[in-house]
């Protein structure tokens, strides 16, 4: 596996930082984070390093998500959430601070706790068709 030295979280899947964990196989590993946002906030990450969200193959991708829902499954039946966050930042503009590719599943009891995210729209629409146009060519 790819591991970079540096990685925290390579550290982490290798043993040699310790974790809380919620659950492993052979390419995904989910552990509590040790900055609890709320009860039961929990981290799922691929073993093997990649950087982001943008870098991590699909495969892999679809087995972090089915984890992440398992767990956030799990976080509504046992710990009584009332929902759940399922966030993942790429990059320093976004808020990524660990640079191995991860999810955080962050189950949430009330509304204003902890963790927030506010959208904040545009005053005057801007041209969709021609937007949504673009997106659609780099894709």
């Amino acid at each position: 596996m790819i591991k970079h030295d540096d990685c925290i979280f390579c550290k982490i899947v290798d043993g040699v930082i310790p974790s809380s964990i919620v659950y492993e196989d052979d390419d995904v590993l989910a552990f509590l984070d040790i900055s609890q946002v709320t009860r039961g906030h929990t981290l799922v990450i691929p073993k093997k390093h990649y950087d982001n969200f943008l870098t991590v193959p699909k495969d892999i991708m679809h087995k972090v998500m089915d984890v992440a829902q398992r767990i956030g499954q799990a976080d509504m039946a046992v710990l009584g959430a009332k929902g759940i966050n399922i966030l993942t930042n790429v990059n320093k503009e976004a808020g990524q601070s660990v640079y191995h590719f991860h999810v955080h599943v962050i189950p949430r009891y009330v509304r204003d706790e902890g963790f927030q995210i506010t959208m904040k729209t545009d005053e005057e629409p801007k041209n969709l068709p021609a937007l949504a146009d673009s997106i659609r060519k780099g894709m």
